[in-house]
């Protein structure tokens, strides 16, 4: 099994990373993580390639991206909630999602095959809405060919309490784990 996990957090031992780390810890299989605060790669240009053509312009670390897209089974997408929305680094890696839109609806290819589930992670303080974060979240998901998705899990009083400690989120992630694990619920 192999697990795809987008992180949005600018933090390399904040909450997102720590609850990252719960999941990472008890999925077996193949673990990648992107980080999309230290990666190679550039947001979406709108040069419009994709509408005619097969994968994107931009020659960065999205191209590894793309094929570890196509061939794994599971995708976490891991984010700090700033003003209610997902960090804009990680909206800044989504943009380059387009061209899997485009293929579907410009040149009506299914540029990838392989059925995935999908996760969200979610963390932050503030006045604790997340439904917009999870929303987009689930938009770039369904790019990405998830054809389910586990309910989000959520620490929003990092504020006051670190998500290691939110037993809730903890709870959250091993549920996410037992939902990849289950290799027959597919939609």
């Amino acid at each position: 099994m192999k697990t795809l996990i987008l992180n949005g957090s600018p933090r390399k031992n904040g909450d997102t990373a720590a609850l990252i780390r719960e999941v990472t810890g008890k999925l077996t299989g193949e673990c990648r993580v992107i980080d999309a605060y230290t990666c190679g790669i550039s947001p979406c240009v709108d040069c419009r390639y994709c509408w005619e053509h097969s994968g994107c312009a931009i020659n960065d670390e999205m191209q590894q991206v793309y094929d570890y897209i196509r061939e794994c089974d599971n995708i976490i997408i891991a984010s700090p909630v700033y003003f209610s929305e997902l960090t804009g680094k990680l909206l800044d890696l989504g943009s380059r999602l387009q061209t899997f839109y485009c293929a579907a609806a410009f040149r009506q290819e299914r540029p990838i095959l392989k059925p995935k589930k999908g996760a969200v992670i979610l963390v932050g303080g503030g006045d604790g809405h997340m439904d917009k974060a999870y929303g987009t979240a689930c938009i770039l998901l369904r790019q990405m060919n998830c054809l389910s998705i586990h309910p989000v899990v959520c620490s929003h009083s990092t504020n006051t309490l670190p998500a290691i400690e939110d037993r809730n989120a903890i709870l959250g992630t091993e549920s996410i784990v037992s939902f990849f694990e289950d290799r027959g619920m597919h939609s």
